[in-house]
């Protein structure tokens, strides 16, 4: 029952809920008390699978709903025209790197000297 389809989780639900029916109907055929029905091994087991398969299918749609939101903000961004970027300021100015002022200043250096 480890299925991650919904399809198939929604027919465990009902297979389940049938089992659930027939098991009921024949405890109350034998003239069981619905205390005594509620208390029943195999109606607990029949129960529990159903809170599980329910909480799956809970899980199930909240990710098909993230899925749905995504695709819609994709598609807004998409619908968007594209904003030009801007060039730096520094790329107008070009910046000297350490080893450039370092061989200017000693250039500068022998000049005075020569």
């Amino acid at each position: 029952m480890a299925s991650k389809d919904k399809q198939v989780r929604l027919d465990q639900k009902s297979y389940l809920e049938e089992k659930l029916n027939q098991r009921l109907t024949v405890l109350a055929g034998k003239g069981l008390l619905p205390e005594r029905i509620a208390k029943d091994v195999t109606v607990r087991k029949i129960r529990a699978k159903m809170r599980e398969t329910e909480g799956r299918l809970k899980v199930i749609a909240e990710l098909e709903k993230k899925t749905e939101e995504k695709a819609r903000i994709k598609v807004e961004k998409m619908a968007l025209p594209k904003k030009e970027k801007k060039k730096k300021e520094a790329e107008k100015v070009p910046v000297d790197s350490k080893r450039q002022k370092k061989k200017e200043k000693k250039s500068k250096e022998n000049k005075k000297e020569g």
